[in-house]
């Protein structure tokens, strides 16, 4: 009897057919040996037969070890029939989808019955999907870099990225399934959006951007609804974590905008269905971006060789263990592995947020010069006296750029390049004489005043090494019309002091030594995060824009600061 690695043979685009008659199609990764074997089944909209390219050796690797791997498009994309509704559309049908073809998959000849699923970006989304479906059949999960909220990456906040994916990744293939004109493929478009991004992005209003650079009228639409209303969570996964029956594992990137993913593992090991798929939820941050888990470079800096974790070796130590009973040692390990930078090291926890952690307040200090490393601003945990406030003027003309990867993704870089800005306050501490651990959700409460009706706060934690470089670790951002929640929208009174809560992307970082610890307030971040005009539109419908002078307090009466999670030395 052959023993694995064994050959694969693979059949394209066969035909799955789901409850309402549209036939969604897959390419089947056999072994060429006798079975049964059990099904890895991943869920795509990128196209199953490429994905730049990195795809098709990981399914091919799966099936020589012993598995059935089924490659989809999902619904509309591709060889796949139906209309393509995105995740951040209601009526996205891939909760039921998924439960079809899981099932499907269960009933392929030479099938054990018994079905996993995998998926990084927007297939971790329909990872996620076939969980809380509840499919019969499946019997454990691998999501990568998806979130449980969409609001949890405010797509509302961040039209540029949108219209990237848009027209570079989703647009596509459905102008050329309706016959609009070229691009056509994800290559040609890329070259498309880079000679054009610039004028994209600074598009207004952008209630006159063409349908055609979304993929035409129906895909508009759904984009359309994203840039007018704040806060919309499509997913409605709040109610369905007792509907999951499976083990979960839920992987990201402390430089992954999707880093949320964790609450997946918070959620799901509190409400799962079975005491077997609580205990069964892990989750693994590393230090890595938005699918780059393969490199220990995420921008400028190399978090070390033991940062890198071998993609395949480690989905054949979770589905080897939940699809073949083989104890590969991977539920030994601590249900929560997080990489902890600065220190780059692994370090196993049991829940999060971390119980040993103690809350420490770090205020916001100065003699009202804040402005630029080479102002007055410093953070110290001593409570704030009678201090003067510091000011700056937001232009959205001439915004914050956002230092980030070109492909609009986050990664690390030395945040320094800003440092002649004047409308970006920073506040720092004098160099650490010790190690100082900080992982958990930074929280930034900011005592504020505007000239505004509207306008944003952004808040941006740095860790400052002693060369100089300004490494770049959370953000976060609060829209002040939304600064009592989505539900309720209010405008400032211009001049009125308010207090901002500005809740930061966890991380786990330690200052090391000689390195600062360093918080930059500012109004913009663009394009990472769209421009406020500051006059109360919403940049839609309205290209108007004024600048606005904006005041920080800290004083006895107005304690800014930001709430550190530290984590105690041992």
């Amino acid at each position: 009897m052959a023993t694995p690695p064994y050959a694969v043979t693979m059949e394209r685009n066969v035909a799955a057919p789901m409850r309402d008659g549209v036939i969604l199609r897959a390419d089947v990764y056999r072994p060429q040996a006798e079975g049964p074997f059990p099904v890895i089944l991943t869920r795509t909209p990128y196209n199953k037969g490429s994905l730049d390219g990195s795809a098709s050796p990981t399914y091919e690797t799966l099936a020589a070890a012993g598995y059935i791997v089924v490659a989809q498009d999902v619904r509309g994309r591709f060889a796949s029939d139906g209309d393509f509704t995105p995740l951040f559309a209601f009526g996205y049908p891939d909760i039921e989808d998924g439960y079809d073809t899981v099932e499907w998959c269960a009933q392929l000849s030479d099938s054990t019955g018994d079905v996993g699923i995998f998926g990084n970006s927007y297939g971790g989304f329909t990872s996620y999907c076939a969980a809380f479906s509840a499919a019969p059949s499946l019997r454990c999960v691998f999501a990568e870099g998806m979130t449980q909220r969409l609001s949890d990456f405010e797509p509302h906040f961040r039209p540029g990225r949108r219209f990237a994916w848009s027209m570079c990744t989703i647009a596509p293939d459905i102008r050329l399934k309706l016959g609009l004109g070229e691009p056509h493929t994800k290559e040609i478009a890329d070259q498309l959006w880079e000679r054009e991004r610039h004028k994209w992005l600074w598009y207004l209003p952008r209630k006159d951007i063409p349908d055609e650079l979304f993929g035409g009228e129906v895909q508009a639409a759904h984009y359309r609804v994203l840039m007018t209303e704040a806060g919309v969570d499509t997913f409605q996964w709040q109610d369905r974590y007792p509907d999951v029956r499976v083990p979960v594992m839920h992987r990201a990137g402390w430089y992954d905008r999707f880093v949320r993913a964790i609450d997946g593992y918070t959620l799901m090991a509190q409400q799962a269905a079975t005491p077997e798929a609580r205990s069964g939820q892990r989750a693994m941050i590393g230090p890595w971006g938005h699918t780059s888990a393969l490199d220990v470079y995420e921008g400028e800096i190399d978090f070390g060789a033991a940062g890198l974790v071998e993609q395949t070796d480690l989905l054949l130590r979770w589905f080897d263990y939940w699809l073949k009973d083989r104890d590969t040692g991977i539920m030994n390990e601590g249900p929560i592995r997080l990489y902890i930078l600065g220190a780059n090291a692994w370090r196993d926890e049991n829940e999060w947020p971390l119980a040993r952690t103690q809350y420490t307040d770090y205020h916001f200090h100065s003699d009202g010069n804040a402005q630029t490393p080479r102002g007055d601003g410093f953070l110290c945990t001593e409570l704030p006296g009678e201090e003067v406030p510091d000011q700056f003027v937001y232009d959205p003309r001439d915004p914050v750029p956002s230092v980030h990867l070109m492909h609009d993704q986050d990664g690390v870089f030395d945040q320094s390049v800003l440092d002649s800005r004047k409308d970006v306050l920073v506040y720092r501490t004098e160099p650490l004489a010790e190690p100082l651990e900080v992982t958990g959700e930074p929280i930034v409460h900011l005592y504020a005043a505007s000239s505004a009706v509207d306008t944003d706060f952004m808040a941006k934690l740095v860790d400052v090494h002693p060369n100089g470089f300004a490494q770049n670790l959370s953000y976060g951002v609060v829209r002040a019309r939304y600064r009592n929640g989505y539900e309720s929208p209010q405008l400032l009174t211009p001049g009125q002091v308010y207090e901002f809560t500005i809740a930061l992307n966890p991380i786990a970082n330690v200052f090391q030594p000689g390195h600062r610890l360093r918080l930059d307030i500012s109004s913009s971040d663009f394009p990472n995060w769209d421009r406020n005009l500051n006059t109360g539109s919403d940049g839609y419908s309205d290209a108007t824009m004024v600048s606005a002078r904006q005041t920080v307090l800290h004083d006895a009466a107005h304690a800014s600061r930001i709430t550190l999670p530290v984590i105690p030395r041992d």
